[in-house]
């Protein structure tokens, strides 16, 4: 499934080049706490389509997760956390930790975000509205490539039931080999179709935003 919409992903960002345009003024925007964006898409990318599979955490998921040990508790508050959010156990996500951890808000909303991967480059992501068939197009400024701001430190996958009698549990998920070397996927977990997002930082969003 993966390599399906990889390859999709690569197909639809052929068929789109964005116009030429001015380097992004950083001034421009205003710093935030940082805010945390699901991606899918090919690592040497500069543009493409797809956004609309992309997801956002408004704040940081890793200090509000539940670790896998904790499942039972976890199953006994009826799927409440203590940070408040609620476990979903047909769409779950889990971190380069092994932290349960809430599910970002889908879709990514449209418009301008200064990124990072915490490394050498910072850059504006935009996020285009979606267009008639519902696909959304993104890009970055300044010849940035979806690695460039990539945490590599930050793994999360989402996991989602394989069949319908719902076998998909963190109860079958791997409790050793955390945290996750960068640039290593997440662990498969039996009963569960698996799909591994990259994390970008956005530490900046436009004034008038």
């Amino acid at each position: 499934m993966q390599n399906f919409l990889a390859s999709a992903a690569l197909l639809a960002a052929a068929a789109f080049t964005p116009p030429a345009r001015a380097a992004e003024d950083f001034t421009k925007f205003q710093r935030i706490e940082p805010q945390y964006i699901a991606a899918l898409g090919d690592p040497g990318a500069k543009f493409g389509t797809g956004a609309e599979a992309w997801g956002l955490w408004s704040q940081d998921p890793g200090p509000r997760g539940c670790k896998l040990d904790r499942y039972p508790q976890l199953k006994a508050t009826g799927g409440v956390t203590p940070a408040q959010w609620k476990f979903d156990a047909k769409d779950w996500w889990l971190e380069e930790h092994g932290l349960i951890m809430e599910k970002p808000t889908f879709p990514l909303p449209p418009g301008k975000y200064l990124v990072t991967g915490d490394r050498e480059v910072t850059t504006v992501l935009t996020i285009h509205p979606k267009d008639k068939s519902g696909t959304q197009r993104w890009e970055l400024a300044n010849g940035a490539t979806l690695y460039d701001v990539t945490h590599l430190g930050c793994r999360s996958a989402r996991y989602t039931p394989a069949t319908s009698n719902n076998q998909c549990s963190p109860a079958n998920a791997p409790t050793t080999g955390y945290p996750i070397t960068p640039g290593k996927t997440m662990p498969a977990v039996s009963g569960c179709n698996k799909q591994d997002y990259t994390v970008l930082i956005v530490i900046g969003l436009p004034e008038k935003h």
